[in-house]
């Protein structure tokens, strides 16, 4: 009983500060779009700046009623928004985030990181092929062309780091940055930096590659159907899987819970909230741009660059290993 307890308490206590931090980073996203269109934002909720808005909202769609449309499959389309939602968890398990585990200590802790991640297309597709809805199925099936289209690049951008360190390990990467950060590496740190970053946006579906939920086009996409906490599920489950995004650019990228002063676990969050703010900032100042020329810029542009940089980052670590 004992050990059942040491193993659930440390989880239980990290999805609870991680589903905190994600709920306030809503509110973030609310304040920050606010700043740039000169709006006030959540404010009356907590005063003085909103600060128990998550919390209002959250109540709010638990308290919702539920409903699914006719003729929808009942089975999937109540397992969709949980499957995400679990996925987008299960992912944080391999985050040296809060506490450390044997599967963070692997030597394929970034290679289960993508795997886990990945899966989250499928409780998406099954959402939408189960609502019943043309717009619904329109929508997963752009974003199964997104996604699936830039993992290659987003991928190759990952591994890069990973070739000139010689380790798949978020130890080993830690480590090798406690100097020097790998974004800091001549020019390939810099190139690779960038596509991470435009990949992780159309994996995270965000603006301006939220083609998958085009407002004007799809009504809300996928979510067409959802309501209530199954439609809380699919955005909180969004927000954790961007947040596990910008937490690995922070530890790949940035250097983890390396600092100028000093080390820290919280400066992998920090980091990662930087991440965000960014993507924040990227999604209230561009324009959504339209399918094909999302497919057109990542095939005709980010995986030809993707592989050269990845030829140049092998033969790089060949000569370097070939002098040592």
């Amino acid at each position: 009983m004992n050990l059942f307890i040491d193993f659930v308490t440390p989880i239980f206590l990290t999805i609870s500060i991680l589903i905190l931090i994600v709920a306030y980073l809503v509110w973030l996203e609310r304040k920050v779009a606010a700043k740039m269109q000169s709006r006030i934002g959540p404010y009356l909720v907590g005063k003085p700046h909103g600060l128990l808005q998550p919390l209002a909202d959250a109540l709010k769609l638990m308290l919702k009623d539920d409903s699914s449309p006719k003729n929808s499959d009942r089975l999937l389309f109540n397992f969709g928004p949980i499957w995400v939602m679990v996925v987008s968890l299960a992912s944080f398990a391999l985050l040296p985030f809060v506490f450390e585990n044997q599967m963070i200590k692997t030597n394929l802790a970034l290679m289960l990181f993508i795997a886990i991640s990945s899966l989250i297309i499928v409780g998406i597709f099954i959402a939408g092929w189960s609502s019943n809805n043309k717009f619904a199925l329109i929508s997963v099936i752009r974003i199964i062309a997104q996604i699936i289209s830039y993992e290659i690049p987003l991928i190759i951008s990952l591994l890069i780091p990973c070739i000139i360190i010689g380790s798949l390990g978020f130890i080993e990467i830690i480590n090798y940055q406690q100097t020097t950060w790998f974004i800091f590496y001549p020019v390939i740190g810099q190139i690779a930096f960038i596509l991470f970053f435009i990949s992780s946006l159309a994996e995270g579906n965000r603006i301006p590659f939220d083609l998958s939920e085009a407002e004007s086009e799809l009504v809300s996409g996928y979510t067409t159907e959802y309501s209530g906490i199954k439609f809380a599920l699919f955005y909180l489950a969004e927000y954790v899987h961007l947040f596990g995004i910008s937490v690995l650019g922070s530890i790949i990228f940035l250097g983890g819970p390396s600092g100028i002063f000093f080390t820290s676990n919280f400066l992998i969050v920090f980091k990662a909230l930087l991440l965000f703010t960014i993507v924040l900032f990227v999604r209230w100042s561009f324009f959504r741009i339209r399918i094909d020329q999302l497919l057109k810029f990542n095939w005709n542009n980010l995986i030809p660059i993707s592989f050269v940089l990845l030829l140049i980052s092998c033969l790089l670590k060949y000569y370097m290993d070939l002098v040592i």
